[in-house]
């Protein structure tokens, strides 16, 4: 039995040193596909719109889906994707290890956040000491609070950052209570709290429009642009930028306006 393990392992590397042409088709397939993760909605139903662009330029681009915001950045520091589409600036600044690894390269779209209720036709009906469930990321749970203090449900400490959390509260005249989640579970804690603040791919994909169905929603100068993301020292690689010109087309900037009803936004 050693004898015959032994003899197909000196085949196999006989095999692979007869073949370079094996490696080379390899390396070749590799330089013409592109992997991206992705949140389902918009961001994959975006990359996938544009499949076909790509591959009349030569591309084969494969779409990931994830359904959280931590294995994608984990995924693509790892090198087990070539981008991924579904984050703002903020979020992605907010982990050191990210910032030093990837590399923001080309803003698509902001999907407006929004307060949602399956208890309340309007603001105005929020009660006093309303529970409402925010993210539990610091940038997206700072949004919350950012959206709440626009919109004169609390006030924030002077100089309060993207990041602001319950101890930057300054003044909370209605008690508001506040529960921290998931990103992706804030749609199915509605039956259980007076309101929750939603991104707007959770949202979307649960069936809520953010103008039509929120409460309240940012306004047009939201910080939270949505980005193509790479690894850092990526951001020329030829797939890297025929993909960047393909989600900035104005093939997509169409599908936004005719599919979202301002629920996403195109900043270009």
């Amino acid at each position: 039995m050693k004898k015959i393990i032994a003899a197909l392992l000196v085949s196999g590397v006989l095999i692979a040193a007869r073949s370079p042409g094996l490696y080379a088709g390899a390396a070749r397939e590799s330089a013409k596909t592109i992997t991206v993760g992705a949140t389902p909605v918009p961001h994959a139903e975006l990359l996938n719109l544009i499949a076909g662009d790509l591959a009349a330029a030569g591309y084969t681009l494969k779409v990931v889906e994830y359904n959280d915001y931590v294995q994608p950045n984990a995924a693509l520091a790892a090198g087990d994707l070539d981008a991924n589409f579904f984050q703002h600036l903020p979020y992605l600044e907010s982990n050191a290890e990210w910032k030093s690894a990837l590399a923001a390269v080309t803003g698509v779209h902001v999907e407006p956040f929004g307060l949602y209720s399956n208890r309340l036709k309007n603001i105005a009906e929020l009660p006093d000491g309303a529970t409402i469930a925010i993210p539990n990321d610091p940038t997206n749970g700072g949004r919350a609070f950012l959206l709440l203090q626009a919109n004169g449900l609390l006030t924030l400490k002077p100089g309060t950052g993207l990041e602001a959390t319950t101890l930057d509260i300054s003044a909370n005249p209605k008690n508001l209570r506040f529960h921290e989640l998931e990103s992706a579970q804030l749609p199915l804690a509605l039956p259980d709290v007076d309101a929750a603040a939603i991104n707007g791919n959770y949202a979307l994909r649960a069936g809520l429009n953010p103008v039509r169905d929120s409460l309240i929603i940012e306004g047009a100068d939201s910080p939270y642009v949505n980005y193509l993301v790479v690894k850092k020292g990526s951001e020329n690689d030829p797939r890297i930028l025929a993909l960047s010109r393909a989600l900035t087309s104005q093939k997509v900037k169409d599908y936004i306006l005719s599919h979202y009803d301002g629920g996403v936004v195109a900043v270009f």
